[in-house]
């Protein structure tokens, strides 16, 4: 056999090292091909995070690697749909918890009651209720919660005491009365509470305070002519009657944070990223003079949407294990607080709601409460173009081009017209979970 030809002016020794570095390095190539390749999608910030959280998994699992890709918010949607088609999404994925029921009726969720069943880390009774039940089609469980998002009111505690009111409300009648009083003491100029009526949210948790489902026969129809929805709008439409709200969208308020500070108005409804956001841009002046409550409901503490996002397996993975190894890592409350730490979203896990900075907060204090009176909306596929009509039904009452019974008939029309191919499938049995 023929030897290997030495380099110019390389020596048996140097060309015998030289062989040995490169065994080595294929070597090293060898054992790199031989591991298991995951990939993870995660969006916005969470997605810019997800890499340094999972470098911790990688070094206790070295035989896995993790392919980490982000996505911005506004284009996660249209490419997880777009992988679908395409037959390219990823092993494990962060879904907000309203898309669940449309990727569990194209069937492309794995199951995980079998998965929790067996593990030692995910232990479902740690979880929020009202949280856990959004991750749920027909009792098939398809995401384990990842962090959680609700809404609450947030409010000036000094220019509620100045209206003569220690406590934030309790109930719709408490708000009123509240919400009149500020009213008086601001002035023409200022108001009560923001509500733009251009953002579905606040609507939305009025109508998840009352009994009546927003859709009825399982998701077949519309029910937004029930009584109680007719309630929850009427409260929602008397906000901006008598005054105390502005007809006014989002886009023109210069700054929510700046117009909250100078007392423009004293109550809003928001999410939890908002308690960062007001440490940081409220002048030092009102710091100590803001405050987070729950939301009031009709007779007593009432319910908000339960949001925020999970982790699914995708069926098509060809990684399942090892997916579901990085959803055990990810949710375990040691990584949930490092989460919180590094993101400020509340984290989905009871145990982990004891870490300092979140038992610490007067702020969180609040959110944890909600938290344990939440109500998922409809759990159909189509519920985002739903609750963007509902949205518009609210705005036209709000701008009084509809009354509220027209408004109601027409929106119930909408969503039965949105919910025909979804009663087509359920009448052929087709829908997957069908029954």
């Amino acid at each position: 056999m023929a030897s290997m030809p030495f380099a110019a002016g390389m020596n048996r020794r140097e060309a015998i090292a030289a062989l040995s570095g490169a065994a080595l390095a294929l070597a090293g190539c060898g054992r790199a091909s031989d591991k298991k390749e995951l990939t993870f999608w995660g969006a916005g910030r969470e997605g810019d995070i997800a890499g340094e959280l999972i470098r911790g998994f990688e070094q206790e699992h070295p035989e896995i690697r993790v392919n980490v890709q982000k996505m911005p918010f506004t284009v996660a949607h249209e490419k997880l749909l777009t992988a679908y088609a395409g037959d390219t999404l990823p092993d494990l994925c962060q879904l907000g918890n309203t898309w669940i029921p449309e990727f569990a009726a194209l069937d492309a969720l794995e199951p995980l009651d079998g998965y929790v069943a067996a593990s030692k880390e995910v232990q479902l009774d740690d979880y929020f209720d009202g949280i856990l039940a959004s991750n749920r089609i027909d009792e098939t469980l398809f995401g384990i919660p990842w962090y959680v998002d609700t809404r609450l009111l947030y409010y000036r505690r000094d220019l509620l005491r100045q209206a003569g009111f220690n406590e934030p409300p309790q109930t719709w009648d408490q708000w009123s009365e509240m919400l009149g009083a500020i009213k008086q003491l601001v002035g023409p100029d200022r108001y009560s509470v923001l509500l733009p009526v251009n953002e579905f949210e606040p609507l939305l948790v009025l109508g998840l305070q009352l009994p009546a489902e927003l859709l009825r026969e399982d998701g077949r129809y519309g029910n937004f002519r029930s009584e109680d929805f007719r309630k929850a709008l009427s409260f929602y439409a008397s906000l901006f009657d008598r005054g105390w709200a502005p007809r006014m969208t989002n886009t023109q308020i210069s700054n929510v944070w700046d117009e909250f500070g100078r007392g423009f108005f004293s109550f809003y409804i928001s999410g939890p990223w908002n308690i960062a956001e007001f440490k940081r841009r409220l002048p030092p002046a009102v710091q100590n003079e803001w405050m987070t409550a729950t939301m009031p409901g009709p007779d007593g503490p009432g319910l908000s949407s339960a949001g925020g996002s999970s982790l699914v397996v995708f069926k098509a993975s060809q990684a399942k294990p090892e997916a579901w190894l990085l959803a055990e890592y990810l949710s375990r409350p040691s990584t949930q607080q490092r989460f919180y730490d590094l993101t400020g979203d509340m984290p989905s896990r009871r145990s982990s709601w004891q870490m300092p900075a979140l038992v610490e907060s007067p702020y969180a204090r609040a959110f944890l409460e909600q938290l344990d009176r939440v109500r998922s909306p409809p759990k159909v596929p189509e519920w985002e173009r739903i609750a963007t009509e509902m949205r518009l039904a609210g705005e036209r009452v709000v701008q009084r081009v509809q009354t509220i019974d027209e408004a109601v008939v027409a929106l119930d029309r909408k969503t039965d017209e949105i919910l025909a191919k979804r009663r087509w499938m359920l009448e052929r049995n087709t829908l997957p979970g069908a029954t």
